[in-house]
């Protein structure tokens, strides 16, 4: 995706269209492309600012989202499980096919790291806050 005009293009192009100039007018003085101008005057329109739109999906979203508590659970109970392993219990248990990347994902976001102990083994632990 795309990165946003930034804000002070969008606000000279605005005071541009709100002076009194056509939306491609304003777009041809600032090279600009004519559907930028158009949907800018359409949004300050609807919502009273140029800012752009939040990018992206919004977050806390996903499959494994009501699934979080109980692979919490699961890692608290047995810390040296392995991706592939709980995603196969996640399957097991609930239906849900995931791949134990996105298993490590929401762990590492839910603050849970991989470290190693003074055995070389490895074990699943919450980050400090």
């Amino acid at each position: 995706m795309g990165k946003p005009h930034p804000i002070e293009l969008r606000d000279r192009v605005q005071a541009e269209i709100a002076g009194g100039q056509s939306r491609r007018a304003a777009a041809r003085r600032f090279k600009v492309s004519a559907s930028f101008a158009v949907k800018l005057a359409a949004r300050v329109r609807r919502t009273g600012s140029a800012a752009p739109a939040r990018q992206g999906r919004p977050p806390g979203g996903g499959k494994l989202a009501p699934y979080l508590a109980m692979l919490i659970g699961w890692v608290e109970a047995e810390p040296d499980i392995t991706m592939p392993e709980l995603a196969a219990k996640l399957w097991a248990e609930t239906g849900v096919a995931t791949h134990p990347a996105s298993l490590s994902r929401v762990l590492r976001q839910a603050g849970f790291s991989v470290k190693k102990n003074a055995s070389g083994l490895r074990d699943r632990a919450r980050r400090r806050a």
